[in-house]
């Protein structure tokens, strides 16, 4: 009789791949790269073991959205006080903290547990063309670009 095959923590072999996010559309990359660090990609993913690779984005800030979203698009925080919500502009973060819109966005589409937590470790965001994972030998990973 034939059973299905369950992946162990200790089976799983981690690559590390480099994405380049110049030019890529927000949302579509970063669905990939869910899939990525989920591990989705594998003949031997199993949905209750983080079974993905290590990512690491470069260019975060020359990432495209599609339509009007630029000026459109707003982030929703909340300091847990009455009337404690506030709204932030796409544009706004996009100067100050590039890294963090491909981080929100990567977020969202993982699960929302402790096994989501530690697939979002694995993730490691630049701005620019320098990463600091040289010694891990990243390969480079693209996808097709939507522009």
């Amino acid at each position: 009789m034939r059973t299905t095959y369950i992946a162990k923590p200790a089976d799983v072999e981690r690559k590390w791949f480099v994405v380049d996010a110049e030019g890529q559309t927000l949302g579509r990359l970063a669905a990939e790269v869910a899939k990525i660090l989920r591990g989705k990609h594998k003949p031997i993913y199993t949905p209750h073991v983080d079974t993905g690779d290590h990512v690491i984005i470069i260019n975060a800030e020359k990432i495209h959205l599609s339509g009007n979203k630029e000026n459109q698009k707003t982030y929703f925080t909340h300091s847990g006080y009455v009337k404690g919500d506030k709204l932030t502009p796409y544009k706004t973060i996009m100067a100050k903290f590039p890294e963090r819109i491909l981080e929100h966005a990567i977020k969202g589409m993982l699960p929302k547990n402790v096994l989501g937590r530690q697939m979002f470790r694995k993730l490691n965001v630049y701005a620019g063309t320098e990463h600091p994972h040289q010694a891990q030998k990243p390969e480079m990973l693209s996808f097709n670009k939507e522009a």
